[in-house]
């Protein structure tokens, strides 16, 4: 039986840090207040698309693309 990988925000979360100055923490620490962000989401467009309208808390989209590269290396759970 196939594993499913776990939601690009489940990985996200993993990656909180309250007092990291890294942008990927950063940006996981603002996900996790955002209570309409797309929480069962893999898809890349689908969530650029949510962050690009959404998101005033990503400074730059550049950001979430390195998440989401991250993301992708990530084992599956």
């Amino acid at each position: 039986m196939a594993r499913q990988k776990r939601s690009f925000y489940f990985w996200l979360m993993t990656q909180r840090n309250e007092t990291g100055a890294d942008e990927i923490a950063q940006f996981a620490n603002n996900a996790f207040f955002d209570q309409a962000f797309p929480k069962q989401s893999h898809n890349y467009e689908e969530l650029s698309n949510y962050l690009e309208l959404n998101a005033g808390y990503l400074p730059e989209m550049s950001i979430f693309d390195d998440a989401f590269r991250e993301y992708l290396d990530q084992d599956t759970i």
